[in-house]
């Protein structure tokens, strides 16, 4: 097995790529002679792209051709961001590994250099996330919000060009591709929260491949896979996806993590959060009793308002 060549699957974006070599490289760090390609596989989030998000669903809108590649043996592994990663995976398919996180914050990016704070309702704001409109709404109800599609340098043109005044992205994203220059703020939780796993690079795999799974643990950062479990365990909780108004975060100190998270309506005026904290090694349970206490204050029927319009 040992000059046996190991397939990354990924998507095609600028984005996916660096990710996809982020991996490549951990491997080639951690094992010298060990052969490494990349395969792009374009998915159904990349062909559609003039609807929104919250309107075409979002179980494996930017992982299933992979995983489809993968099952069919084509390739070894699949490379993606954490927080497009559903939750409950394919039968025979798991989250193998996750590399060392990078920023997990969202970041405010703006044609006249203006901040959250220095934003009016004449500026129009874009995003495709549902959490990030209902964040805003609640910050200002009377913002105008669109919404917009495409990759990274795509929604970046689309603004330049007059699509929008402003635009809320993964600050990992931006700075991932060398387009820190474009941030005209990092956002702080209490102000916008960011999604699970936001910032965290996924390696996905088959069960059943324990020279693969050997491979990748090799390359696991395990204080991320610790903030990892908690926080896909609070979003599994609410069986939420990426395209439900959730958020969560967490914080970790002296072998003590603290997780807070949030469950809003789309439009803001519902909004409920709250903290635990707890050991690192018992992150998932904890993730899991955060998203219980919000779900018997209110979150349940939250979620179930949104659910029937999505």
């Amino acid at each position: 097995m040992k000059n046996k060549t190991v397939r990354i699957g990924t998507r095609g974006s600028q984005l996916a790529l660096y990710q996809a070599h982020a991996v490549k490289e951990a491997l080639e760090s951690t094992y010298p002679d060990l052969p490494v390609e990349i395969k792009i596989i374009h998915t159904k989030g990349d062909k559609i792209l003039d609807v929104a998000l919250s309107k075409i669903g979002d179980k494996g809108l930017f992982t299933k051709e992979i995983e489809m590649a993968m099952v069919a043996g084509e390739v070894d592994l699949a490379v993606h961001s954490l927080k497009d990663l559903p939750t409950t995976l394919p039968e025979g398919l798991k989250l193998a590994a996750v590399l060392e996180r990078a920023e997990y914050r969202d970041a405010l990016v703006s044609r006249e250099g203006k901040k959250l704070d220095e934003l009016t309702t004449e500026d129009v704001l874009a995003t495709s996330s549902l959490r990030r409109r209902a964040s805003l709404l609640k910050y200002n109800p009377d913002f105008q919000i669109i919404d917009i599609r495409g990759n990274v340098n795509t929604r970046l043109r689309k603004m330049e060009e007059g699509y929008c005044d402003v635009m809320i992205m993964a600050a990992a994203g931006l700075q991932r591709i060398g387009l820190d220059d474009y941030i005209t703020e990092i956002l702080e939780p209490n102000q916008l929260m960011p999604p699970p796993s936001q910032g965290i690079i996924a390696i996905e795999t088959k069960e059943d491949d324990a020279w693969i799974n050997e491979l990748m643990a090799g390359i696991n950062h395990q204080e991320t896979w610790l903030a990892a479990q908690a926080e896909r365990a609070f979003l599994r909780t609410l069986e939420g996806g990426c395209q439900v108004p959730i958020g969560c975060y967490t914080r970790r100190e002296n072998g003590q993590m603290t997780i807070t998270g949030f469950v809003s309506s789309v439009d803001g005026t519902e909004y409920l959060e709250d903290s635990l904290a707890g050991s690192e090694a018992d992150g998932e349970q904890l993730g899991i009793r955060l998203a219980t206490t919000l779900i018997e204050k209110g979150g349940k029927e939250i979620l179930q308002n949104i659910r029937p319009v999505e």
